[in-house]
């Protein structure tokens, strides 16, 4: 029997979330920068990915005094898809250096990171293992680094799966940690982008070293689209702890609506036609039972053909779920055609969720047409030690007197759910999109923000920030 989705956007459920006691305001942040820095050089391999594809999960961890980054590094002479390798970074006192890189294996997708405190670091890998050709099959492989002995023989380990997912190079891997507890978790998807197959694929790696449990996540299911057909989740954020597992994500489809794709089939532009409109949730108690709870989705813009953009997902110790997520209200390709009189906006929307029931819904920034257009993007959680919840985000576009914007903002979202005014992160050079060192990754709750990306102004280069929130 299919799992029931709850479509909060259908039932129309919108909860404010009022608190019968708010707690007193917490000081307001100061964000102090202390590094800005070059990581390394990224050459276009043009086979669709790129350093910041895996952006659901991350390439940057910190483990004690050290950070580490993993890295892509494009050959040349080789073609597309299968035409990069990965590479393992680590910042010094004389700063970033490149500690390893992948010896053989061809693969397409930067390769995330998780981290077990204090030493060590796990690496996502896809080699391809038909080297000499476009595209074919792949094995995923978790390759693990000691912080203490960097330049020791890494410890290859291959995940087990149900059954014999046929992986390739577009696996759109998630990597989630539970530091404390010394477990992780991989998600992967099999077939390729024409063939969506039922579920993604998982498997769990426990504190004693092993794959002790595995399965297929299976897909919620849109009986509403002609035809009926499952909902492919891509670039979902999950976190693991204590064998809980969270999984957040957005549909990506081909165009389910005949009369939108025919309309955009006429245009002249280039790569695949996918929906990105709907943001689903999940939840599974203990994975090692491999049961997951209902589908639940968080957001819906199928009526304008907008388009959703996770951002991040956090679960306090009192087992709130925070999710946070970028949110465009139109598809401007058919926004003339089919929907002349509405009006564009961009927003970053914030929901908490209990029990599997959405408890509160906000807008945290917002840019529309008659108001501002200082339009955001990119949301990232930053966790204090005290459980404090900030959220940090690019800002680009226009602001009311006219003057061009482009910076990094900071904003706390307190007890009851309220946003604070937000401030701006003085960075001498903004990213525009990012990793940070999250905790979903076994990264420690930090007031320092750890940030790996790419500069507005330098694209070609992956960047290092740290900022410190006094």
């Amino acid at each position: 029997m299919e799992r029931l989705i709850f479509s909060l956007a259908v039932l129309g459920t919108f909860v404010l979330g009022t608190a019968k006691t708010v707690a007193a305001t917490p000081p307001p942040a100061v964000p102090v920068v202390e590094a800005e820095e070059n990581v390394y050089n990224y050459d276009d391999a043009r086979n669709g990915a790129g350093p910041m594809w895996c952006s659901g999960s991350t390439c940057l961890v910190r483990a004690g005094t050290n950070v580490f980054a993993s890295g892509l590094e494009t050959l040349r002479g080789v073609p597309p898809l299968n035409n990069c390798r990965w590479l393992l970074l680590g910042r010094e006192a004389q700063g970033w250096r490149r500690l390893r890189a992948a010896p053989v294996g061809l693969t397409r997708e930067p390769c995330p990171l998780a981290v077990f405190p204090p030493d060590r670091v796990f690496l996502s890998d896809n080699p391809t293992l038909a080297p000499n050709r476009p595209a074919g099959p792949s094995r995923p492989s978790l390759l693990e680094f000691s912080t203490t002995s960097i330049n020791a023989p890494r410890v290859s380990s291959f995940p087990e799966w149900r059954g014999t997912p046929e992986f390739t190079e577009y696996t759109y891997r998630s990597l989630a940690a539970d530091g404390e507890a010394k477990e992780l978790i991989l998600f992967a998807n099999s077939g390729n982008e024409t063939n969506t197959s039922w579920g993604v694929n998982w498997s769990f790696f426990d504190r004693t070293g092993i794959w002790a449990a595995k399965g297929e996540l299976r897909w919620p299911f849109g009986n509403n689209y002609s035809p009926p057909r499952p909902i492919r989740i891509c670039f979902p954020n999950v976190l693991l702890r204590n064998r809980a597992v969270y999984f957040c994500g957005v549909s990506t489809i081909t165009e389910p609506n005949a009369a939108w794709r025919e309309f955009k089939a006429g245009l002249k532009t280039s790569g695949p036609d996918y929906d990105s409109r709907r943001l689903f949730y999940i939840f599974s108690a203990d994975i090692t039972t491999g049961v997951f709870q209902d589908w639940v989705e968080i957001a819906n813009r199928e009526q304008t053909a907008g388009r959703i953009t996770p951002g991040d997902l956090w679960v306090d110790d009192e087992g709130t779920v925070h999710i946070v997520w970028a949110e465009q209200a139109i598809g401007e390709p058919l926004r003339e055609k089919f929907f002349p009189t509405a009006k564009q906006s961009h927003a970053i929307n914030y929901a908490r969720v209990r029990n599997g029931v959405v408890t509160l819904r906000r807008t945290l920034a917002l840019a529309e047409e008659g108001g501002s257009q200082e339009i955001p993007s990119t949301p990232r959680f930053q966790i204090t030690p005290e459980g404090r919840i900030f959220v940090f985000y690019f800002v680009q576009g226009r602001e009311a007197a006219g003057k061009a914007v482009s910076e990094n903002r900071l904003l706390e979202i307190l007890r009851d759910g309220t946003p604070t005014e937000p401030v701006t992160v003085p960075l001498q050079h903004p990213l525009n999109t990012y990793f940070t060192a999250t905790p979903r990754a076994g990264s420690p709750r930090s007031n320092t923000l750890d940030l790996l990306g790419l500069r507005v102004e330098s694209p070609a280069t992956v960047s290092y920030a740290r900022v410190r929130i006094r």
